[in-house]
């Protein structure tokens, strides 16, 4: 049914990274999940009502807050298909982040309500009465969140939705709330103990936990998280694939919502190489990068000198050095100006996050292992942009 319905009003529907296409999917994927969640709501509080089960009615609000769930959802396609503009030259991709963190705060606010009520309910027992209409409500309702966890699922992988992802998530801990308060319903009848309120509880845990992590992942993207270990693998192989580019580094990559990825990096030729020829081919590399990945690269070109002996030599002793100090140090742009008294050693070191010595330190280090006096060191430390 969902495939005719996206026929129905998607055009160009394989065209997912079309922002007006991902609109329209955006809207019809979330009119559905309003629809269903306010179906679900009025059956459950009504099914909540014949049984006196506070879990149940506690499910209900559940799936209301999901309609306001979809109902931002709705409003994060539109905005985040806006164009760019003068005070927002990279888009507004990034409203399905924050549409995401909506969503997930007020999941938690729910589970919170949740909490109360179950705790209210064990403090104030009461046997709640059993209803076969309420055990179908909840075996429907079940059903019918396990299809649209799929759904969102799909589309959201599909799209590179974070919003229709939280929705998929938020999806399955229904199911499983759900499931609880169906086994305290016929538990209760069958052993005449109320477990209401503790299954209340144990849903209001599950509501809860769900909502912190989408607040999680939904933090990480708009603080800006490192890349994937994929991408960077397939954007550098793709910079290295040229026949004259002798190495890479500083690379950093920016994303700012789907098909909104910027990256920089300096990329090494031969100095003796024509400067027309290498410009040339770095316009050639931005455009392939653009074309075959959607990248927006900007390159910056440093010359390095290959033929030099005293160079190599020196750059593969520190090299060494840094290796035995710790395995994922890396240096680059190393030069060497020799002078009367002493010769300067230039170069930049990319320091991991989990090294805890400091740039002096560091710089110490070296010097010490250097063994040599008339080499001063010049070291620009940073730290890598990709994880």
């Amino acid at each position: 049914m969902i495939k005719f319905i996206v026929k129905r009003f998607v055009e160009n529907e394989k065209n997912v990274k079309d922002m007006r296409v991902r609109q329209v999917y955006g809207n019809v994927l979330s009119c559905i999940g309003i629809l269903l969640n306010i179906v679900l709501c009025v059956g459950k509080f009504l099914a909540g009502i014949i049984s006196g089960s506070i879990s149940i009615s506690a499910d209900a609000l559940n799936n209301l807050s999901d309609a306001g769930s979809s109902c931002i959802s709705f409003a994060s396609f539109y905005l985040s298909s806006k164009p760019a503009d003068e005070k927002h030259p990279y888009g507004h991709a990034r409203y399905e982040y924050i549409s995401s963190m909506i969503v997930a705060v007020f999941i938690i606010l729910l589970g919170i309500e949740v909490l109360k009520s179950g705790i209210n309910k064990i403090l104030n027992p009461q046997i709640q009465s059993f209803s076969y209409v309420s055990i179908s409500v909840l075996i429907v309702s079940i059903l019918v969140k396990i299809w649209m966890y799929y759904m969102n699922r799909h589309y959201g992988n599909m799209l590179q939705s974070k919003v229709m992802l939280a929705t998929a998530a938020d999806s399955i801990s229904d199911v499983m709330a759900t499931g609880a308060i169906l086994v305290s319903t016929i538990l209760s009848n069958i052993l005449q103990f109320d477990l209401d309120g503790y299954m209340g509880i144990i849903v209001s845990f599950i509501i809860i936990w769900n909502g912190y992590g989408i607040v999680r992942s939904s933090l990480d993207d708009i603080l800006g998280k490192a890349p994937s270990e994929e991408f960077v693998k397939e954007l550098e192989s793709k910079v290295l694939s040229y026949e004259d580019v002798k190495g890479i580094h500083d690379l950093m990559v920016h994303e700012y919502g789907v098909n909104r990825i910027y990256a920089s990096v300096h990329v090494e030729v031969d100095y003796r190489m024509n400067v027309l020829q290498s410009h040339d081919m770095i316009d050639n590399i931005e455009r392939d990068v653009k074309k075959q990945l959607g990248v927006e690269l900007v390159i910056h070109m440093d010359p390095i000198m290959l033929d030099d002996p005293l160079t190599n030599n020196l750059k593969q002793k520190v090299e060494d050095i840094l290796v035995n100090i710790d395995k994922d140090l890396s240096l680059h742009d190393f030069r060497v100006v020799p002078g009367p008294t002493h010769t300067n050693l230039i170069f930049d070191v990319v320091v991991p996050f989990h090294i805890t010595l400091t740039d002096k330190q560091l710089k110490q280090k070296i010097q010490n292992e250097l063994q040599d006096e008339t080499y001063e060191l010049i070291v620009t430390f940073d730290h890598p942009y990709t994880g």
